[in-house]
C-alpha cells in the first residue's frame, strides 16, 4: 500500500474513533465517517468495503496505538499460571478505561447494528482468548480448582473481566482504579484456585 493510500486509511481510522466516542449510542453511517474524514463515501469503501470490517479495523487500531502487544508481554511471560492470570487482569483492567468509549458506543448498537455486534464480538473473543490462556497455565501447574473444566473457568474469569462489570464498579460503585484491579484478581483466584502460590505480580 502506498504511502498516501496508508495515510488515507489512518485517517478514515483516527475519524471513526473519535466519531464512536462522540455518538453515545447512536448509529454512525459510512457518510458521517467521510464527513469527518473529508474524504468521499467512495474513498472510505475502497479502504473498507463494509461499516463491519471498518468498526472491526477500528478497535485493531486502537490496539497497536496503544501497543497491546506489549503489554501483554507480561502476562505472556509470566513464570506461572496465577502470575499470567494476575498480569491478564491487570492488563486488561486498566485498558479498558482507554478504550471505555468505542466500547460504550459499539455495545450501546450492537443490539440493532449488525456491523457493531461483529466489531464488539471480535474483540471479546479475543479478551476471552487471553482468560483461557491463563486458565490453562492454571491448569497446567495443577492450580486450577477441582470441578471446573478449562471452559467453565475460562467464562467465569471472562464474565469477570467484562467492560460492563468494569463500568458498574468504577462508575456506579465508585471503585478506584486500584481497588477494581486488586478485587478482580482476589475474587479470581479465590474462585479458580486451589490454593494461593508465590507471585510477583
Amino acid at each position: 500500500m502506498s504511502r498516501k493510500n496508508t495515510e488515507t486509511k489512518t485517517r478514515i481510522l483516527k475519524s471513526t474513533w473519535e466519531l464512536l466516542e462522540s455518538i453515545h449510542g447512536n448509529s454512525m453511517r459510512m457518510s458521517d465517517v467521510a464527513k469527518a474524514a473529508k474524504l468521499s463515501r467512495q474513498a472510505v469503501y475502497l479502504h473498507f468495503p463494509t461499516r463491519a470490517e471498518l468498526l472491526i479495523a477500528t478497535t485493531e487500531y486502537l490496539d497497536e496505538v496503544n501497543n497491546i502487544e506489549e503489554r501483554l508481554i507480561a502476562s505472556r511471560t509470566a513464570p506461572n499460571g496465577l502470575a499470567r492470570m494476575n498480569a491478564f487482569i491487570e492488563m486488561w483492567g486498566n485498558y479498558i478505561p482507554e478504550i471505555y468509549g468505542v466500547g460504550k458506543a459499539l455495545l450501546a448498537m450492537k443490539d440493532t447494528d449488525d456491523a457493531a455486534a461483529m466489531a464488539w464480538n471480535k474483540r471479546m473473543q479475543a479478551v476471552r482468548f487471553g482468560c483461557e490462556a491463563a486458565i490453562k497455565a492454571l491448569k497446567a501447574d495443577n492450580q486450577l480448582v477441582v470441578g471446573y473444566s478449562v471452559q467453565h473457568a475460562t467464562d467465569i474469569l471472562w464474565t469477570l473481566l467484562s467492560v460492563q462489570n468494569w463500568a458498574q464498579y468504577r462508575q456506579e460503585c465508585g471503585w478506584s482504579q486500584k481497588t477494581y484491579i486488586e478485587t478482580i484478581q482476589n475474587m479470581a483466584q479465590n474462585m479458580l484456585t486451589v490454593s494461593t502460590i508465590d507471585t510477583d505480580v
